[in-house]
């Protein structure tokens, strides 16, 4: 099988540790620079261009990683990929939707999955009812497309939340407003998810004095145990969001559990470090499958 890792950097950890999987699998693997694409349409078939050459039809799999930077282009490479048969472990529509913090949050709500009180608006002359919306403060200020626990930021005071959503809004910067969950105290649950099964979940906590729980923020993790009902949150939101391959953000409230994003290309070393589970292999092995899966029904077709 020919694979392909779309990805801006072959030494970056989680396109290493699935180049390693593919191999002992015994597949072809390249790492793909989307950000190096070109596509070709017009008369003819369309063409992507990497390199030089045409490698529309080279992979049977893509896997996308796809950082926020370059999320539009790079979700216009799998699209291309997707409409010549091949399969992606992240649909180019999931891409999208999960970059967009208040897209996954609409959709989410609309499928009646919990997720924390949410405001978002470009109106500037009502900050002071926002804030009200939710309570008042603290809040939670989030940029629509922040990665990585960047563009995060708890507002302790009115005044506070005032300032930044001023500066926000003067760099017409698209954010969002939460409820400040204080007895999470500073913990959530990343669930990795893949072809419809959960195959590894963490905890994460901040560092002291640190609200967002991100590993890369200098947080910690370790196994989580899950209830039934935050499996089916991760489950239902990856199926809603088009993306097999995903890891789901939830936080434990009084309320109950809540959604709170779901990244189409989630890292994988903090979870394979506090888990210990092989996190690559289930994601090689269920393109596998699923390849072999499609190839034997068209035959049986044929």
């Amino acid at each position: 099988m020919n694979i392909f890792i779309l990805s801006v950097g072959e030494n970056i950890y989680s396109t290493q540790r699935l180049v390693q999987e593919a191999k002992k699998l015994k597949h072809n693997v390249r790492v793909i620079n989307h950000a190096e694409c070109s596509v070709k349409l017009g008369i003819g078939k369309p063409q992507i261009i990497f390199e030089g050459k045409n490698i529309l039809d080279i992979p049977d799999v893509i896997i996308p990683r796809i950082g926020a930077t370059v999320s539009r282009h790079g979700a216009a490479i799998v699209k291309e990929f997707e409409m010549n048969g091949v399969f992606s472990t992240a649909r180019s529509l999931g891409i999208l939707r999960a970059q967009n913090k208040v897209r996954t949050l609409q959709i989410m709500n609309r499928k009646n999955i919990p997720i924390p009180q949410t405001v978002f608006s470009i109106n500037h002359k009502n900050i002071n009812e926002q804030i009200e919306l939710l309570g008042g403060p603290p809040v939670i200020i989030k940029l629509q497309e922040g990665t990585q626990g960047m563009g995060v930021i708890i507002a302790e005071s009115k005044k506070s939340a005032k300032s930044i959503m001023d500066t926000f809004y003067t760099m017409n910067a698209s954010f969002l407003l939460q409820e400040y969950i204080e007895e999470s105290n500073g913990e959530d649950i990343r669930i990795i998810v893949v072809g419809n099964k959960i195959v590894a979940s963490m905890k994460r906590k901040g560092a002291i004095g640190e609200f967002r729980s991100n590993i890369h923020r200098g947080g910690t993790g370790e196994i989580a145990n899950l209830t039934e009902i935050e499996k089916n949150i991760a489950l239902r939101a990856t199926k809603y969001l088009s993306l097999p391959v995903a890891g789901v953000d939830i936080i434990r409230s009084k309320k109950g559990p809540l959604l709170l994003e779901v990244n189409a290309s989630p890292g994988l070393q903090g979870v394979e470090a506090y888990t210990q589970i092989n996190v690559a292999y289930h994601i090689i092995k269920f393109s596998e499958d699923y390849v072999r899966e499609k190839i034997q029904k068209r035959n049986h077709r044929n």
